[in-house]
Order: structure tokens, then C-alpha cells, then sequence
């Protein structure tokens, strides 16, 4: 009686609409890094992500593909947001600023300063955002009013790493520190 031996089988044929793995490696990246933007609550940039990977993926992701771009929007649809107190909806703001999500984060100054414009904390955070996206009058205005609400702010202003794109401009100088008559 002869040894019996194991047939080996031929590698599987390609499915069709699948690419090869090393044309694929750039879009599971792709995938990946989509994937890790829904992990850190970044929606609306986890949901351009999807929907430019959609036309390209390959069919074992597509349906994930589609489920991530569901759940993103649903993210993005909810309605409103509950702070308890507005320190807890200034934290929120400069968390979004610091992320560069730059609107929500002026939306969300804004709506303390409905509530209570006397909000220097609020004024003063309006001006670090303005600041940053380069729109100096109104980065003027915001710490000039939040001065005006309370001094202690020209000082923080002073050491405020987040004005530092304003720190040649003439008006900000005389801003923090003005001429006592």
C-alpha cells in the first residue's frame, strides 16, 4: 500500500471586485486612520474620511464603510449639547478650539455670552480663538471688552501664549499695557 499525500490545493482565485493586498495596504491605512477619528469623537472629519474611501474600498470594507458614515452622521445629527454650568460649556469651547474645530468653539462662546454677557472668561476666549485664525480687530474687541470686565485679564493676557501672533501690532501692546495718565 502506497503512502497517501495530502493534495495542495492552488492558491484561491482572486473574488472579483477584490484588488491585491499590496494595492489595498494604502486604503486599509486609510481605513484605519477613519476608523481612529470615530474613536476620538472627530465625526465630521471621520465622515469626509468614509465617504472618500467608499468609491475605492475594497468589498470586504465596504459595508463597514457605510455603517461608519451612518454613525457619524448620526453623531453629528444630535441635537444640543447639556451643560450644567457655563465654566463646563467654556471647558467644551477651548476643548474644540484646541482640537481646530474653530466654529463650534465661537458658537459656544457666543451662547455663554447670550446667557450672561458679563462673561469676561467667555470675552477673553473669544479673543485667544480670534487670535489664532488671524482676525485681529475682532481679537482686539473681544480682550478689550474683556478687560473691561475685569482687569485681571490684561494680565494673563500678558504671558497668554495664544496672542502671540498679535504681539507686533501696535494696538495690543497699548491693549496690555496702557499709559497711566
Amino acid at each position: 500500500m502506497a503512502p497517501s499525500r495530502k493534495k495542495i490545493a492552488p492558491p484561491p482565485a482572486a473574488k472579483p471586485g477584490v484588488r491585491s493586498t499590496s494595492a489595498t495596504a494604502p486604503i486599509f491605512h486609510s481605513y484605519q486612520a477613519a476608523v481612529q477619528l470615530v474613536q476620538q469623537g472627530k465625526y465630521d472629519k471621520a465622515l469626509g474620511a468614509f465617504e472618500k474611501l467608499l468609491p475605492v474600498a475594497p468589498v470586504e470594507i465596504v459595508e463597514r464603510c457605510k455603517m461608519y458614515i451612518s454613525t457619524c452622521q448620526k453623531q453629528l445629527n444630535k441635537t444640543g449639547l447639556a451643560f450644567l454650568t457655563a465654566g463646563e460649556r467654556y471647558d467644551y469651547a477651548v476643548s474644540k478650539l484646541n482640537e481646530g474645530y474653530f466654529e463650534v468653539a465661537a458658537d459656544q462662546l457666543k451662547g455663554i455670552l447670550a446667557d450672561d454677557p458679563t462673561a469676561d472668561f467667555a470675552y477673553y476666549g473669544l479673543a485667544i480663538l480670534h487670535s489664532i485664525t488671524g482676525r485681529t480687530q475682532d481679537c482686539l474687541d473681544s480682550l478689550g471688552k474683556a478687560i473691561e470686565l475685569n482687569p485681571k485679564n490684561r494680565l494673563q493676557a500678558r504671558s497668554d501664549n495664544d496672542f502671540q501672533s498679535m504681539v507686533d501690532d501696535p494696538r495690543f501692546t497699548e491693549l496690555l499695557y496702557p499709559e497711566v495718565p
